[in-house]
């Protein structure tokens, strides 16, 4: 099957239609730390402004109109996750502050000497958290990674299992250099013991589809400025668990899920660019996905679901063409040490997202000289600290970091390895 290209997706982008003084346009590299947004998306945060700002639960329209944003933001967010109902969507301002929210209270339910395991691959959003707990007596368990390919090592993890662990907090994919876990096995693993599932998907979310009653996870959280929407985040909880957990809010906040953890008035503007991120994504599925719908309909899929799981299969191929030119290009530069997983036949065990270091070169004079060519990439540690310094790359400027997506084209690829070739 010949996989679609996407770059005419590009015209829908405003950032990317920019050009420096030179003429040349703008190569944004740098999606894992937060995607460019469609006109539509910006088109929909404006219209709330225009004809919804309001608060919720209130008696006038525009109040009414608020409250429909949420139960839509909801409803799509449900949708794209697969989850069972949108009352299991939480919204928050960021991925990190809905973890350390959450943690909060799941610590409340934890018992001195209870073990929590996390990774060492993973951002340290889905560490820090959990490492606060050892206040409630958590003792904090970290699963080890095999340096040669980043990928985690799930002997060690199997040996840190016990009936003592209560919860395994696990990345579905490493924002430093891409590795996608076994996310599925961790959770039937870490069920077996009777422990819970956080997963953390901010970095996996705009490179495939995800499907929380599938993995079987018990909470997953992505982050929607990662997925072409504005800057807010989102966990999705399995709802008797949101319902059971003791929630810190004020006392006339609402004491049923998912409200009770959406402290203070929200991000209505950021819900409605939500609910049209997701309808962009939906198009592409609609537009260029229809070879793989079949298999997702004997899946069980229909509407809006259907079309983002054909849409997410589209991007995946796509962008996994362009990252083996992106690969091919850097393993023949000198003095280029890529991390992370480098087998083509292991590719799809990875997102698009490529890490490396230039012998001789520090790695922020790279990104200062790539961006002095409008070709914006990311360095340092990119809040991934374990792995970088599992790497031994923390104290020397970390790694460069170069993330695809479904808007990047084979001629900015050319452009990033012309440039890093004459360094």
């Amino acid at each position: 099957m010949s996989v679609p290209d996407l770059s005419p997706q590009r015209k829908y982008f405003p950032a990317l239609q920019q050009t420096d003084e030179n003429g040349n346009p703008y190569v944004f590299f740098d999606g894992p730390g937060g995607s460019q947004v469609p006109q539509t998306v910006i088109d929909a945060v404006a219209d709330y402004y225009t004809r919804a700002n309001a608060n919720t639960h209130g008696q006038y329209l525009f109040s009414h109109r608020t409250d429909a944003v949420i139960h839509d933001a909801r409803l799509a967010m449900a949708d794209f996750l697969n989850a069972p109902s949108p009352e299991e969507i939480v919204f928050g301002p960021t991925s990190t502050n809905l973890a350390f929210n959450i943690s909060r209270s799941i610590g409340k339910t934890l018992q001195p000497g209870d073990e929590i395991i996390v990774t060492r691959l993973d951002h340290d959003a889905n560490i820090a958290p959990w490492l606060a707990l050892t206040e409630h007596g958590a003792v904090i368990k970290f699963v080890d990674i095999d340096v040669e390919n980043c990928t985690l090592d799930m002997a060690h993890f199997d040996s840190l299992l016990s009936p003592k662990t209560k919860l395994v907090a696990v990345g579905y994919a490493s924002n430093a250099v891409g590795t996608i876990n076994p996310v599925k096995e961790i959770a039937a693993k870490a069920h077996a013991v009777g422990a819970l599932v956080w997963v953390d998907a901010v970095h996996f979310a705009p490179h495939g589809a995800i499907d929380v009653q599938d993995i079987d996870c018990d909470f997953l959280m992505c982050s929607a400025y990662k997925f072409f929407a504005p800057h807010m985040a989102v966990v999705w909880g399995r709802y008797n668990l949101l319902e059971a957990l003791p929630a810190y809010k004020v006392r006339p906040a609402e004491d049923e899920p998912p409200h009770k953890f959406e402290q203070g008035t929200g991000n209505f503007e950021g819900m409605a660019g939500v609910t049209a991120a997701i309808n962009y994504l939906a198009d592409i599925g609609e537009q260029y996905g229809q070879a793989f719908a079949e298999q997702y309909r004997a899946a069980g899929f229909s509407g809006r679901r259907l079309l983002l799981k054909q849409a997410m299969a589209v991007i995946s191929a796509y962008e996994r063409e362009l990252f083996n030119e992106l690969m091919n290009g850097l393993q023949r530069i000198d003095g280029v040490q890529i991390y992370g997983i480098t087998n083509p036949a292991q590719f799809d065990q990875r997102t698009p997202t490529a890490a490396f270091t230039k012998n001789g070169v520090p790695t922020a004079e790279i990104a200062r000289i790539l961006g002095d060519h409008s070709i914006f990439v990311w360095d340092g540690h990119y809040y991934a600290i374990e792995v970088v310094k599992r790497l031994g790359l923390y104290d020397s400027g970390g790694m460069i970091r170069v993330g695809l997506t479904h808007y990047n084209t084979r001629n900015e690829i050319a452009r990033l390895l012309d440039v890093l070739q004459k360094l």
